[in-house]
């Protein structure tokens, strides 16, 4: 599940000391917990590498018919192409990425589009509350409150540290919520639904937690 990978052959591989927010230069979304005096949350340990963890494995995706489809609780319900997507206003941001089974990825840089901007272009209404992430993996989802999902540090991402996301890491685009653990950031993302009540994803329904606190270590639900 690439947990092993050769450091020397690894262009992934973190050597040394983390980045500080402070390196990054203007205009970088800074996500707020990278500020934090300690920045590796309870019961995680730093990573240097980044493991490739999935529930199926990656989908094949034709990108030519690759579609981001945004419906529910909108006004304008509809699709981009990917270049549609490429084409659209860009950010980036620096955050740090935690994943529920324990490791942590300090100083990312992801760059895509603000999923804030999504939902105003798409008219995302008063009464839309949460948030479900449709992926290409087998109809995979998950959920999150749309406060976390508008987050000015949350995104959808289609690079990582200056190169395009690989297939194993949920490219061509995946979302990006800092704020929580990684699960809640779907990989292979295919469609934003944005409802008004909460619905459980796919690891939600298995027993994990419904919102995905890494710095509460909401794991599970009992958590």
């Amino acid at each position: 599940m690439g947990l092993f990978n050769n450091p020397f052959n690894d262009e992934k591989y973190q050597a040394g000391e983390p980045q500080p927010p402070e390196t990054q230069t203007e205009g970088v979304i800074i996500s707020p917990d990278t500020r934090r005096a300690d920045r590796i949350p309870p019961g995680q340990s730093r990573t240097r590498r980044w493991p490739v963890l999935d529930a199926y494995g990656a989908p094949k995706i034709d990108l030519a018919k690759w579609r981001l489809e945004v419906f529910g609780q909108v006004d304008s319900a509809g699709s981009l192409s990917l270049e549609e997507f490429r084409h659209l206003p860009r950010v980036k941001v620096f955050s740090d990425f935690h994943c529920v089974t324990k490791w942590s990825r300090l100083g990312n840089l992801w760059e895509g589009v603000a999923t804030r901007g999504l939902a105003k272009m798409f008219g995302a209404r008063p009464e839309a509350k949460f948030v479900v992430l449709h992926a290409y993996d087998n109809g995979w989802t998950t959920n999150l409150p749309i406060e976390f999902f508008l987050a000015e540090d949350s995104l959808l991402a289609d690079t990582h540290d200056g190169q395009a996301i690989s297939t194993e890491h949920g490219g061509p685009v995946r979302a990006l919520v800092p704020k929580l653990y990684a699960w809640k950031s779907a990989k292979w993302i295919r469609g934003i639904e944005f409802v008004s009540e909460d619905r459980a994803g796919y690891w939600e329904d298995g027993g994990y937690h419904m919102l995905g606190d890494p710095w509460r270590e909401q794991r599970f639900q009992w958590d």
